[in-house]
Formats: C-alpha cells, structure tokens, sequence
C-alpha cells in the first residue's frame, strides 16, 4: 500500500473512534508489543496493561505517548558483566498507519511539526483502543527537531523539556486537530503535566472580563478535566526544569507568576504542577500513597493499587488450566479466588512444569547454563539500580552456599541498567563476580536483554519471585503480581504492593519487618528454614507447595489485576 493509501486507511480506522468522548491517557513509554521498544520499564508495561485491559472492558479510551523511534537500547553483556548499549531501532510503518493530521508548537522561536500514527491495541475480548504516536521526524523540520522523539529518556535536559512538551501540549493539539473529544485527561506520571498548561491557556477568560488582581485562567475547569497517577516514592525523581530553561525553549504559555505559583518558586517540578492542576491523584499502592501524602502535605492522594493483564502475564499453560477450570476468568478474574478449590492440585502442577521446562530452554539457548526441573528456581528480574537492591541475596555468599549445601536451589536473573547509570551497571557487574564465585555450588544464570518474552518465561518458570527492594522505595513493583498469575509465590521485602499481597505462608513469604539493616539474614533464615524444606516436602505434606501456589491465584491474582484497577478509576476519577 502506497502512502497516500495507507493515510487514508488511517483515517478510515480513526472515524472509528471519534463518535463519543474519551479518557485522554497520556504517558511518556508505553509497551504496546516485545517488538515495538516504546518503553524502558515497569511505567511503561504499566501503561500497556492499562491500555490492553481498555480494550477487554471496552472503556473509551485513547493513549497518547511518543514514537521514540531509536526506541530504549539492546543490552549486551560481556564475559565479565559489563553492559554495552545497542540501538534498538524501530520502523512505525510495520505496526502503525500514518495520520494525515499534523500540529505545532514553537521552540526557541522556530516552529516544529509534529506528525503521528496510529496503533490499535487489540483487546483479548474484541474491544480496540487506539494509541497515537507522537513523531517530531518530519521532512519539514530542523534536522535537530527531526530528532526530538527519537531517544526514549535520552540526551540532555533541555532535549527532555523539549520531548515533555511535545508529549504534554503537542499531544493535546493533534487530539484536538485529529477530532477527538478528550472527556477526562489522565496523566500517567509527571512527564506529560505540560499539558494542564495548555488546558489552561486553552480556557482561559478573555482579559476584558478579568479584574485586576483576579487570574484570567479558570483552574478549577482544567483539574476538574485532569486525573494524575504519581509512581516515584523520591523525591529526587521528579522532573524539574529551570525557569531559564522553560522561558528559553518556551517561551510564556501562561502567566509566568501563575507557572511558578502552580509549579514552584524555583523551578518547574512537574508533580507539583500535576498535583495542583489534578481533581483526582492517586498513588499506586496503599503504602506508596502514604509515603505521597508525607512527601506532598496538603495533597489528597488516593491509593488504587496497580494490577497487571491477565492474559498477557498468564503462561499458555496456566491460560489452559483456567480456561477448563475457571471460564471466564480473562474478562473477570476475581473468578480465580475459586481457584483453592476448584483446579486440582496435580493440574496446577503440571501446568508449573510446563511453563518452568518453558524457562530452562530458554536459560540454556540464551546462557548455555544448565537447569535441573526438580530443583526450585529463584527469580529475580528488575531495573538494575541501588535502591532495587538486586545484590542483598549475595550478602553472605558463605552463608548461601551452606543453605544450598543442605537443599539445592537455582538463581535466574535479568535486568537492565539505565545507560547513564553507572552505579547500576556496576550492581550487574558485581552479580556476574558472584555468579563465577557460586558457580560450583549454585547454577546460576543472567538473561541479557530483559523484555517483555523474558519477563513471561521468569515469572512463570520460575518457583519463587524474590524481590528485595529498600522500602520506602517501591512504589508498587507488578512483577510479583504477573508470577501469581502462574501460582509462584513470592519472597519479598514487605514494601510496595506486597504489604497488601502478602499473606504469610498463604501467599508467600515476607523478608524482614522493618526492611533495612537485618534485611539479608531475614532472608536467609527464611529460604533455609521456611521456603526450600516447604519445597522439597519435609513439612510431612506433600500438597503444602501447591496450597502455596495456589494461595498466590486465588488470593493474589484475583486481586492484583489490571481490570480490578481500571474499574476503580473508572468509578472513582473518570466518572464526575
């Protein structure tokens, strides 16, 4: 199909989604498919869930985020662990159309185009939600601007402000200039909050009706239209942009008192403009938004805990197993609390063995380390950075051998450093010294290039989650919810979503009670006292792991699900 073809098929394909308002979604990386690179992390797989589950209850909804064409990075690693970036390009015309609508905005005085794609999510129950992908890349544009949604989280910081505009008020545009009618803004993270700025300049009273003193911008229209969805627990990791910078690039799209009223006297913080500019915020855990209300006095901060898509985090076989057992449980999973008594004990095993057979293969081919199925696995998977605390299993590496002396455990690990992360890529580095320290005493394997297929393989090949994180630094964390999908219980910090999701010895297992200092010998104590003698049977009850396993189903994944979260914003921040 030729382009003037394919522009038109766009616009066919779009007419399908212009007849009623939508919820506008907006976020900076999205994980639509393993093989489109819009994304770096958890925000991001959070962002495909929302979406996907959208489509499954047919919620009106349209996503707005940025092609990033050079997409995040290929991770290699080298014989010592180190981390090398490679590009990870991708070509939008293989899984989107072209829009024939183009919008503007002006940087430093020069005008830049903003195009887009369309890519329509295909729910697992026939619902469609449509996403638009924001491309600067352009034959109209400076080469430099041509560049501007290329590097997810890339370059400098002027090179960010200006990809947050684009999200943020370039986004509004082309809905606006491609006919949408955005009934409620959602904001997923701060990196989009430029757009309540344009909702404001957009509704704000002719100045020949303003008195003096008064503000001609009528706030309480644009928080009433805009929801916020805050997922960093650190301070140090919300957006901020210098005022020099904002009026450099920018220039005064509103009142500059008014910016530093709504956004901070010193510079731009991009939550605290969210915050005053959102009728309804939320965090993303009942712990995180208690943390959020500390960090943010004055600031209502509701809790609606994140969940995870059933069908897409669900191995084939346990999608089988609930398909015979459980009808239904993809539309509404909350039919999976039956699962404790309605699947047999030796169904939910057989299905384990399939999806952990699945995760050795994998481990082999990728590795060449060899797994034995009858010996548990721990997984681990994450963004490799200080607070995730990836390395607190390896504390005592004496101490893990004598554990592993008495009852034979397996490691799997995977995880991606930021590129200018450097204290991270060293954390990588570090595993890789202790993977050749146990090498004669624990198999032990590092999957390069965590993505969306590994994630799957981990979280339901392995037959224990471990996730070790310095509260209160968690803001949620999914993927314990994903392995409960797959009856794998977790071992975890007591922070984020596991202070909710953890039922001792029902659901899992909790590491340590106030997460700090004793954090190692807790977990140690636990694996070597509680998870491996449960494992291999020596409570005297055979059928006490599956109870476990099946614990994390009907407990867990009955719960922390996506469509659960998303019928709550739908009654609580979309309806009003």
């Amino acid at each position: 199909m030729d382009a003037p073809s394919r522009v038109a098929a766009a616009a066919t394909e779009l007419d399908a989604f212009l007849h009623a308002p939508r919820i506008a979604y907006f976020t900076m990386e999205i994980a639509l498919r393993n093989d489109i690179p819009t994304y770096a992390g958890g925000l991001g797989v959070l962002a495909g869930d929302t979406i996907r589950t959208a489509a499954d209850l047919e919620l009106l909804m349209v996503a707005v985020t940025l092609a990033s064409r050079a997409g995040y990075f290929r991770q290699r690693l080298d014989e010592n662990g180190r981390q090398h970036e490679d590009p990870a390009p991708w070509d939008p015309a293989a899984h989107a159309t072209p829009l024939a609508a183009k919008t503007s905005i002006t940087f430093e005085g020069r005008r830049v185009w903003i195009g887009g794609w369309l890519h329509v999510v295909q729910g697992h129950m026939n619902g469609r939600q449509p996403v638009i992908l924001l491309d600067t890349d352009l034959p109209e544009n400076h080469p430099d601007d041509r560049l501007l949604t290329h590097y997810l989280y890339g370059r400098d910081e002027t090179y960010r402000f200006k990809q947050e505009c684009v999200l943020g008020i370039g986004g509004l545009r082309m809905l606006q200039a491609l006919g949408f009618d955005a009934s409620q803004y959602h904001m997923n993270e701060g990196h989009s909050a430029l757009l309540a700025l344009e909702l404001l300049r957009r509704y704000a009273h002719p100045r020949e009706f303003v008195r003096p003193g008064e503000s001609p911008y009528d706030i309480p229209r644009v928080r009433e239209l805009c929801n916020f969805t805050t997922h960093t627990p650190v301070e140090a990791g919300h957006d901020r942009f210098s005022y020099e910078l904002v009026g450099r690039v920018l220039g005064d799209i509103v009142d500059p008192a008014t910016l530093r009223l709504l956004a901070g006297e010193d510079s731009l913080n991009m939550t605290r403009l969210a915050l005053n500019l959102s009728e309804y915020v939320n965090g993303v855990a009942k712990r995180h938004a208690e943390v959020s209300r500390t960090m943010f006095p004055g600031y209502r901060v509701r809790a609606v805990t994140n969940g995870v898509h059933p069908f897409m985090w669900t191995a084939p076989s346990f999608r089988k197993l609930y398909d015979r057992y459980v009808p239904s449980w993809c539309h509404e999973p909350e039919l999976l609390v039956r699962a404790d008594c309605c699947i047999p004990d030796a169904a939910v095993w057989e299905a384990h063995v399939e999806a952990k057979q699945a995760l050795i293969e994998r481990v082999q081919r990728a590795t060449g380390v060899t797994l034995h199925p009858k010996v548990p696995i721990l997984g681990l998977a994450r963004r490799m950075t200080a607070y995730k605390r990836p390395d607190l299993l390896f504390a005592d590496l004496e101490r893990l051998k004598g554990i592993a002396r008495n009852r034979s455990f397996q490691i799997v690990l995977a995880g991606k450093a930021h590129p200018r992360d450097e204290d991270g890529k060293r954390l990588i580095e570090t595993l890789y010294g202790h993977m050749h320290a146990l090498r004669d005493s624990i198999p032990i394997a590092y999957l390069p290039d965590y993505d969306m297929d590994t994630a799957l393989a981990m979280v339901s090949g392995a037959d224990v989650w471990l996730n070790t994180p310095l509260p209160p630094y968690e803001a949620s964390g999914t993927s314990g919810m994903k392995a409960a999908f797959n009856g794998v219980p977790s071992l975890s910090v007591l922070d984020g979503w596991w202070v909710e999701g953890c039922i001792e010895g029902v659901t899992g297992w909790a590491i340590g009670d106030d997460g700090r200092e004793h954090d190692a010998e807790a977990l140690y104590q636990k694996l070597d006292q509680t998870v491996l003698p449960l494992y291999y049977g020596y409570s005297g009850d055979p059928g006490a792991w599956v109870r476990v396993m099946k614990g994390a189903i009907s407990k867990n994944a009955s719960y922390f699900n996506s469509h659960r979260m998303m019928r709550r914003y739908a009654a609580e921040a979309y309806i009003r």
